[in-house]
């Protein structure tokens, strides 16, 4: 049972949902109405697309579902750290266009932003992808396994963070690539949770790259990032 600290600390709690965006209005069709429909809860504040100059009908889907655009310079880092700059909820919760939450990741949420004792902890979401192949499923596996390991969730499985705490740890600096990863290095690993709910994240990129070839190649970029290779190399590397 909660104590009275705890009640307010859950009804005053709120969360705003930062999702970068660059023409991706395909993407947001599918992954924007279920989190949409959440803004009459007392779970919601905001939903914020930081977008990067899209062409597409990426602002007016934003508006149709009552998202507010956040244009910012082109750039993932750039673009997250101005979606969070803008947020006004207490905690933040950032996800990728192409990113949709299971069923049930509501109350993973709010479980998560009404314990007190997680004011300077992250959150992330188990990683699986859009296809049942079991080249999917491996990835997916593989993903979950090294969050666990190592404390490296990456990007397409969401985080959930205390604005206070994010902006203590400097926020998403503007690099091009391995922005999630340089983020959650200054977390630590002690201070990541896995939340009791999935990202359900599109596979595109493997179906395209391969599901053997795309996770070496994102490897390959993860290594020579702990190797001190630039980020604006490595994301030449990245999208080959």
């Amino acid at each position: 049972m909660l104590d009275r600290r705890q009640e307010g600390y859950r009804v005053l709690a709120r969360v705003s949902i930062v999702i970068p965006t660059l023409d991706a209005a395909a993407a947001l069709r599918r992954s924007l109405p279920p989190l949409a429909a959440f803004h009459a809860l007392d779970l919601i504040r905001e939903v914020i697309l930081a977008d990067g100059g899209s062409s597409d009908e990426t602002p007016a889907i934003a508006e149709a579902a009552g998202a507010r655009l956040a244009v910012s310079d082109r750039g993932r880092g750039v673009q997250l750290a101005a979606g969070a700059e803008s947020a006004r909820g207490e905690w933040l919760l950032f996800l990728h266009a192409d990113t949709r939450l299971e069923p049930g990741w509501d109350d993973a949420v709010r479980a998560f932003v009404g314990d007190p004792g997680n004011a300077r902890r992250a959150a992330y979401f188990r990683l699986r992808l859009d296809d049942k192949r079991f080249g999917a499923r491996r990835v997916a596996w593989l993903a979950n396994l090294r969050s666990r390991l190592l404390g490296l969730p990456y990007g397409d499985q969401g985080l959930l963070v205390a604005r206070a705490f994010y902006r203590e740890l400097g926020g998403f600096r503007p690099l091009p690539l391995m922005e999630d990863v340089d983020l959650v290095r200054r977390i630590g690993r002690r201070r990541l949770v896995v939340l009791d709910a999935a990202a359900v994240t599109s596979a595109a990129r493997y179906r395209s790259g391969g599901y053997w070839l795309r996770p070496l190649r994102n490897q390959l970029c993860l290594l020579l990032w702990f190797l001190g290779l630039p980020a604006r190399v490595i994301a030449r590397i990245y999208e080959r």
